[in-house]
């Protein structure tokens, strides 16, 4: 039950108005995104074959339709990306309500080191992703599974690592993470089962992230009792 309590937590607040606020935008840019990119290939293609005729329209067409697609398939790793740049808000929300005492100082990883991690955790995540892809191509239920692991992985260390490094820096947030693994795993793994079901898809990623504030300040209370028992 432990492994929930984090997502069931966050979930006690959805009605939060700052939640509301992070979904909405969250779901506006990702709508957007993926509006920009139909466009973008319906007049691309139809201009690129203008003297097709009637086959530069059925190519248009069809790009819209692979982009429907590809935004069903895209819209929580998508959605969860976008929702990580209001990382600062979600935190603030859920430690308002739910960490009230917590004491200052928290020292933020630098700017740079935020987009670092997030550039190599892209850059890994698509390597992985073809990997994936290769797999389902000559051994559909191995590749199946691994691109669930890849989703859950990502999303859940995509959601963690922000968050961390929202207190400390990019390495204490890095060992942070690898000793809380198997919690940040399983919440990636609940909120990519949750992008599977409608309606529910477009609030997984804001409770992804607050859930993951959550398994911060678990973690963070764990280390401080073994330090203060070590003393």
């Amino acid at each position: 039950m432990a492994f929930f309590a984090p997502a069931l937590r966050a979930l006690g607040q959805m009605t939060d108005p700052v939640f509301l606020g992070i979904v909405i935008r969250s779901v506006l840019w990702s709508a957007a995104s993926f509006v920009i990119l139909a466009l973008s290939l319906f007049f691309g293609l139809h201009h690129m074959l203008a003297d097709q005729g009637w086959l530069s329209w059925l190519a248009a067409v069809g790009g819209v339709a692979g982009t429907a697609v590809l935004s069903m398939v895209l819209f929580v790793p998508v959605s969860t990306m976008i929702a990580s740049l209001f990382s600062a808000r979600l935190t603030a929300a859920v430690e308002a309500v739910r960490y009230p005492g917590l004491a200052g100082g928290a020292m933020p990883a630098s700017l740079w080191q935020q987009s670092m991690d997030a550039a190599a955790l892209g850059l890994l995540v698509l390597v992985m992703q073809v990997v994936a892809l290769i797999a389902t191509v000559f051994l559909p239920g191995l590749g199946a599974a691994l691109g669930w692991f890849v989703a859950a992985w990502a999303v859940g260390r995509g959601l963690f690592m922000p968050i961390a490094m929202l207190r400390m820096d990019q390495a204490t947030a890095g060992a942070l993470y690898r000793r809380h693994r198997p919690m940040v795993l399983f919440q990636g793994a609940l909120i990519t089962a949750a992008g599977l079901v409608p309606v529910l898809n477009i609030l997984a990623p804001i409770l992804g992230g607050a859930a993951m504030v959550h398994v911060l300040h678990g973690g963070l209370e764990k280390a401080a009792i073994s330090e203060r028992a070590r003393l």
